[in-house]
């Protein structure tokens, strides 16, 4: 459950949405429908804000273009891969969200976790990325994002899980327990419906402090000042073999959890995470569906 003094904030969110495009094709070289060619490809993840208040192109003169005659410091970075695409936060070191694939195929497969090592993430600059030698000592896992069961359709899919950009100080309790208990759900989930899209990510939640004021303060860990998020969201889209889609979404705080407690018990409504994190699903979602049902707590699915 989410501590009193934490706060899940609801007001209007701006950012990042996943455009979810169900494909039928199939072929054998992927059990999702493509040749293996990067999950970007077939899954477009769209900057819906950014895109909408871009404005028209500069007219010739106004001294627009001129600004970035010598590049711009930074724009979103995007990295596809076999088995998941993600947008990485070079200020925390890890991943503003990570968007993955599942279904029957995907989770059917003789791939090794034992063949898979954690690895620096070389298309990220040195000054922006995780190293193994944060974690040493730390006290936290390196807790996988988009989760390597989740990929055993692949050798290559399941090692792409271990780049430290699709990790996250993870508290040690909750990555082994609570936290991997809804891996395994959406697992199951996954052999019931036509795809589910998992969507996940890190949290940093304000908490009022004793003063009663409200506070952004979370940990940072080895040379490089890894964020330790305060909580951690996971948004599913059930496409069902009806052809409705079903969102849940919950939270989990980064700290031990009772792995007793039911699953139920961290539904939030969506708006919930959109407004904390700063990404948009319902829009997008919308845009390809009008039959969308939200299971909340306390919801019969």
């Amino acid at each position: 459950m989410l501590r009193a003094r934490w706060a899940l904030p609801f007001a209007v969110g701006a950012g990042l949405g996943a455009a979810l495009a169900p494909r039928d094709r199939r072929d054998a070289r992927d059990p999702r429908g493509e040749a293996a060619e990067g999950l970007l490809a077939r899954l477009p993840v769209l900057p819906a804000v950014a895109a909408a208040s871009a404005g028209p192109p500069a007219p010739p003169g106004s001294g627009r273009t001129e600004l970035s005659k010598y590049g711009l410091p930074g724009l979103a970075q995007l990295r596809s891969r076999e088995s998941y695409v993600l947008c990485y936060d070079p200020r925390s070191r890890s991943a503003l969200w990570v968007i993955e694939q599942l279904n029957r195929d995907t989770l059917s497969g003789a791939s090794d976790r034992a063949a898979c090592d954690f690895q620096e993430d070389d298309s990220v600059h040195e000054y922006h990325r995780a190293t193994n030698a944060d974690y040493r000592g730390s006290g936290f896992d390196r807790g996988h994002l988009a989760a390597a069961a989740n990929h055993k359709w692949s050798q290559k899919a399941m090692r792409d899980t271990f780049y430290l950009s699709n990790i996250a100080p993870q508290n040690p309790h909750l990555n082994q327990n609570a936290w991997n208990n809804l891996e395994k759900y959406c697992r199951s989930l996954a052999k019931h419906n036509r795809n589910v899209y998992v969507c996940t990510g890190p949290l940093f939640l304000p908490r009022m402090e004793g003063d009663g004021k409200m506070y952004v303060k979370y940990q940072v860990i080895g040379k490089n000042n890894v964020a330790v998020p305060t909580h951690f969201f996971k948004v599913l889209i059930l496409e069902k073999e009806s052809g409705e889609i079903e969102l849940r979404s919950y939270v989990m705080p980064n700290s031990p959890v009772d792995e007793k407690i039911p699953l139920e018990r961290f539904l939030v409504p969506i708006e919930s995470i959109e407004r904390a994190s700063g990404l948009l699903f319902v829009p997008n979602i919308l845009r390809r569906t009008s039959n969308l049902k939200a299971i909340t707590a306390g919801s019969k699915s």
